[in-house]
């Protein structure tokens, strides 16, 4: 009974949800307010499960490190920001955590993208695979015409850099077009996951 309960709610709740479909409506509000709570509510509890209580409440209780307790003081600094007189407290807090944030992102990003802009430079062999020399041709193209295309030091009204910069421009395109049908894709995923949640599992009018 509780499965059949479950099931029931899920459709509702899928069918309030694409009911924006028709056009913006009271059913859909509810629905959007209700998603937007359950999951605070379920962020909430991720974070008290898996960091705050094995990271902090338990080594301070616990495993007696005391001073974990300083973590929750400066935590509660952020709440200085709605006092004109102590708001600079907050300020100090949130500048230290930003730069220390910047240098694990600035880490990050060496460590993901350095690799691949030296990766990004092949060489151009056509040995012991043509395949290889032509796919590594294409990329060494591609490359330069769209560096060309973002170089604004220069003029690009004349040729060779006016073409290259055009080409750079229609590889860009290719890009953001190729990005955009996989968003598209991914969403269409996600919808045919619904439709057949409601036909399989709640109406069972299809069998898979």
């Amino acid at each position: 009974m509780l499965d059949v309960i479950i099931v029931w709610l899920a459709a509702i709740s899928t069918l309030g949800i694409y009911s924006i479909l028709y056009k913006e409506n009271p059913v859909f509000r509810f629905f959007e307010h209700l998603f937007i709570g359950l999951g605070l509510g379920w962020t909430i509890f991720t974070i008290w499960k898996d960091i705050l209580h094995p990271k902090w409440w338990t080594p301070m209780v616990e495993q007696g490190k005391w001073y974990w307790i300083f973590a929750l003081v400066i935590g509660a600094l952020y709440y200085f920001i709605y006092s004109p007189r102590f708001s600079w407290m907050a300020r100090l807090v949130i500048s230290t955590l930003m730069g220390l944030s910047a240098g694990l992102v600035f880490k990050s990003f060496a460590a993901i993208y350095i690799p691949q802009i030296e990766a990004s430079f092949r060489a151009v062999r056509f040995t012991p695979s043509i395949a290889t020399g032509l796919n590594n041709l294409l990329s060494t193209i591609i490359l330069i015409s769209v560096l060309v295309y973002f170089l604004f030091t220069i003029s690009h009204d004349k040729q060779p850099i006016a073409g290259i910069s055009k080409l750079g421009r229609w590889f860009i395109m290719l890009g953001l077009g190729a990005m955009f049908g996989s968003t598209v894709m991914a969403r269409l995923s996600l919808f045919i996951d619904r439709l057949t949640f409601l036909l399989h599992d709640w109406l069972r009018i299809i069998k898979l």
